[in-house]
């Protein structure tokens, strides 16, 4: 007897057929992915100014 024998119908159902949903990842790994390139494009150049700003500020510079 396996595992899933034991489960009730309805849940050892979903588990044999579940697939995923892949086209779900895709779309929130690309949104994610668009995000971070539109706010690293906008704050780039703002960031590397601070950023050389800080480490003028501690050498002495």
């Amino acid at each position: 007897m396996t595992e899933l024998a034991s489960l009730p119908a309805r849940i050892r159902r979903r588990l044999v057929n579940e697939r995923g949903d892949v086209p779900g990842w895709v779309l929130v790994t690309l949104m994610t992915a668009g995000l971070v390139i539109l706010i690293w494009g906008l704050a780039g150049p703002a960031l590397a100014g601070l950023f050389e700003q800080a480490i003028a500020r501690v050498s002495g510079l």
